[in-house]
């Protein structure tokens, strides 16, 4: 007798097939690991990690570029902190940043920049507290990881990882040393985003079935400049690697809006990329037709397009395209079974008992302001005159210093520094792959529906 499958084990068979050729003895050397490693004996998560209070927390910044300036200029900002070091490979961004402490009137801090080992002096010193790192990309994992070893609690710039492997020596650090490692995804505290993120812990949006979140922003001119990246870092990594090389901006708000490993998780991706047109467009018209900018290989795709699925049935839809003339998005868009909110290209909201439109601007504006986040209500007036994209950047580091000061746990953990990273490895292998479905690891090893929702402590 012949046995015939249902359709739902068709269904099954085939996902089980494309999964397999992520992960089977077919891959290429290069593939990325779908295994989750076991814990060392003794090691447990840090979801909730609660550390003890510091009465003043006291920093070390290294990389003291774009970035790293302006955080230093915040943090002047801030109660209940002290600047002890300052640490970049160019000695003329150290003096900046002093001069920044004295105008002011902070007292100067220790300078490193002699060697390009210095900053680990600096996470060795036992009076810093808290490590910030606004370097490289390359440098982000190995500076945090050494931190952490070192007993420092650790705030690092995106992508935090970039490579599966670096994610989990993230997470293995943090979970040994029982130390904080945040990643600063500044856009988790714009302020729409953090009333969306209220509107839909009230309900307001009903089940969340599907959101979106983009990275699209022309970089040409920043990625050609000599002098804005160190050493043109970001325009060597596109020319070495495709997929989407910087997802957190958009990804970050609409994980929390999903509760990702606070009651759900990402299961797998798929990621498609356009073929690389505006790199060598662009570097044929500053440098001539036959220039070396003109004749090099840029792998990465002009646009990437990301689908993930949850364990609960959501579905997640991330962009990235840093070459393209067109206007800023990052492409907030949370879509529920009771209301829709989103961003951009304009700032909307539609709810019962009309969700055909958005609306109207007066009711708009009444909806925003009753929905206002409570963080953003306490600080965004602060956070308006201090600055740092429209306040977000001085909110995030006002909830990283409060926190730390109350003992209390992080807005964002290690475990989303690592979620939100790892697409940067498995996007590239995806499109890699003609698009086949990658598996995402699940970083908290199984502990994903401890936590039930996001909770900031307010």
């Amino acid at each position: 007798m012949k046995r015939i499958l249902s359709l739902s084990s068709v269904a099954a068979l085939l996902a089980a097939v494309l999964l397999s050729s992520c992960c089977g003895p077919a891959v290429r050397e290069e593939s990325v690991s779908c295994a989750v490693p076991p814990r060392a004996e003794g090691q447990t998560d840090v979801l909730g990690l609660r550390c003890p209070a510091l009465d003043t927390v006291r920093v070390a910044f290294i990389g003291l570029g774009n970035r790293g300036k302006e955080a230093v200029k915040r943090f002047t900002h801030l109660e209940g902190v002290r600047v002890v070091a300052l640490c970049d490979l160019v000695k003329e961004y150290v003096d900046r940043s002093q001069a920044t402490l004295a105008k002011a009137g902070l007292p100067a801090a220790a300078g490193y920049y002699a060697s390009d080992e210095d900053w680990k002096k600096v996470c060795e010193r036992p009076d810093v507290d808290l490590v910030y790192i606004c370097t490289d990309w390359s440098t982000h994992t190995p500076m945090a990881v050494y931190a952490m070893r070192q007993g420092k609690h650790v705030a690092v710039e995106v992508p935090a990882a970039l490579t599966v492997e670096e994610c989990w020596q993230l997470v293995d650090a943090a979970e040994q040393t029982r130390r904080h490692c945040m990643m600063l995804e500044n856009c988790c505290y714009d302020f729409f985003e953090m009333t969306t993120l209220n509107m839909a812990q009230k309900g307001l949006f009903g089940e969340i079935v599907h959101v979106e979140g983009a990275y699209i922003h022309d970089l040409r001119n920043n990625n050609f400049s000599p002098d804005f990246y160190h050493d043109m870092w970001r325009l060597k990594y596109n020319a070495a690697h495709t997929g989407n090389p910087y997802p957190t901006h958009g990804l970050g708000p609409v994980c929390q809006i999903l509760n990702i490993h606070r009651g759900d998780r990402m299961e797998y991706l798929v990621s498609l990329s356009s073929d690389q047109f505006g790199l060598s467009e662009e570097a044929v018209r500053r440098f001539g037709a036959g220039s070396p900018q003109a004749e090099e290989e840029y792998r990465l795709g002009d646009m990437n397009t990301t689908l993930i699925r949850t364990a609960r049935g959501k579905t997640i839809m991330i962009q990235h395209d840093v070459t393209s003339p067109r206007p800023y998005s990052r492409l907030h868009t949370v879509s529920g079974t009771r209301g829709f909110a989103q961003k951009y290209p304009v700032q909307g909201i539609a709810l019962p008992p009309d969700t055909h439109r958005f609306l109207p601007a007066e009711q708009l504006r009444d909806t925003l302001a009753k929905y206002e986040h409570p963080i953003t209500r306490e600080v965004g007036e602060q956070a308006r005159r201090v600055g740092g994209h429209g306040g977000m950047d001085f909110i995030m580091d006002y909830r990283l210093v409060y926190c730390l000061r109350n003992g209390l746990p992080l807005d964002q953990d290690v475990y989303d520094a690592a979620e939100w990273s790892v697409l940067v490895p498995l996007t590239e292998e995806s499109v890699r792959r003609g698009g086949q479905p990658v598996p995402v690891p699940d970083f908290t090893r199984g502990a994903w529906d401890k936590l039930k929702g996001l909770k900031l402590a307010e």
